[in-house]
């Protein structure tokens, strides 16, 4: 074998062990998830669910990359969990990476840390980067320990220490953190389960290619 050839091959050796190693999050039966209310199918490719309900993973992950797609209708409120400890009371047990409306909203006068890409209630994104409503978005969160940065369609929206958040009422910057969200983020634990958020009101929100990868 050539040197040449044998280089290329270990360089191509090199690259795959860095990709992700996806996996599906959830299996199309929905097996392996805990659908409370049983609110949530996927329709061919995609999952969405006929109420207000969240879905969960059955085990708990911790240092992790999500990708997903995600279309919102007009005022569509959802989001990512990550950390949840406790899948009953996953608000003030979880981090929540905020899916949502933009355009809807902020005639609604929410505040910037309510927006999509960012932190709900914690960290606002860096901008509107959300496409308007019955386009697909592409997300992917990446969660090492307590650094989490998220990623809105190819553009970093949030990047978190979550150490830096050691209040329950007060962001760093001085922002309000919602009265529903009392535990400060430097307390959470950086293992726990993975959820989404179902239908809120009358806008549906719907997921497709839902993958994760271990961080080694």
């Amino acid at each position: 074998m050539k040197v040449r050839n044998l280089f290329a091959l270990i360089a191509l050796a090199v690259l795959c062990s860095c990709q992700p190693k996806w996996q599906a999050v959830f299996n199309e039966d929905l097996s392996n998830a805990m659908d409370s209310q049983g609110v949530w199918s996927y329709k061919g490719d995609v999952l969405t669910a006929l109420e207000d309900a969240c879905i969960f993973t059955t085990v708990e992950y911790e240092n992790f990359e999500i990708d997903l797609e995600f279309k919102n209708e007009k005022g569509t409120n959802s989001g990512v969990i990550v950390y949840c400890t406790n899948r009953e009371d996953w608000i003030p047990n979880s981090v929540e990476i905020q899916i949502g409306d933009d355009f809807y909203f902020e005639d609604k006068g929410w505040v910037p840390n309510y927006m999509c890409g960012g932190i709900f209630g914690h960290l606002a994104p860096t901008s509107t980067l959300v496409k308007k409503a019955g386009e697909w978005n592409h997300m992917n969160v990446r969660c090492e320990g307590q650094h989490i940065v998220v990623k809105l369609n190819g553009e970093v929206s949030a990047d978190m220490d979550m150490a830096l958040w050691t209040s329950g009422t007060k962001n760093p910057d001085g922002s309000d953190i919602p009265s529903w969200l009392p535990k400060p983020f430097a307390e959470i634990s950086t293992k726990g389960y993975i959820g989404f958020q179902g239908k809120h009101g009358e806008a549906n929100i719907f997921f497709r290619n839902i993958k994760i990868a271990p961080i080694k």
